[in-house]
């Protein structure tokens, strides 16, 4: 599955894979992938006030997790056998910094995984300076067969 997700973010066409890239939720927010290997991701942001901002003026919580969520989602993908899928379990955030603008970065890792769960970790840091500004974490279920169908 790897191979066919680094492929899908560079604009590549892969036979039977089934993931949009961009997701419509990436156009929306305006999120990029940047990089992904095995068991990680990496997801950068422009934040931007006058597009991200919640009424006190700082980064939206729910943008901090469609960010991390992406990042973890894909790390979580990148270790699936080919016809297998995943659907989040729980996703936890803790906010550290508030965030007006500039640019961050998810850093999404597997730190443990199972044979039907996976556990996933992601620092959301603002960039240049590598400040952490968020910590989230996630599960995931792996689904096989059908229910990797959605049936």
């Amino acid at each position: 599955m790897l191979a066919a997700i680094q492929r899908a973010i560079r604009g590549e066409v892969a036979d039977g894979f089934t993931m949009a890239f961009p997701p419509p939720v990436a156009t929306l927010i305006g999120f990029q992938p940047v990089a992904v290997e095995a068991g990680t991701a990496v997801f950068q942001l422009m934040v931007r006030r006058d597009r991200h901002a919640n009424p006190m003026g700082t980064l939206h919580g729910g943008i901090y997790c469609d960010l991390a969520d992406a990042a973890m989602g894909i790390a979580c993908a990148s270790l699936l056998e080919w016809g297998e899928s995943f659907t989040t379990l729980e996703l936890k955030i803790n906010f550290l910094r508030p965030v007006t603008e500039g640019m961050l970065e998810a850093r999404g890792r597997v730190v443990h995984r199972g044979r039907s769960m996976h556990y996933v970790e992601c620092d959301v840091v603002a960039l240049p300076e590598q400040t952490l500004v968020a910590r989230p974490s996630s599960t995931c279920l792996v689904l096989r067969g059908d229910r990797a169908k959605g049936r």
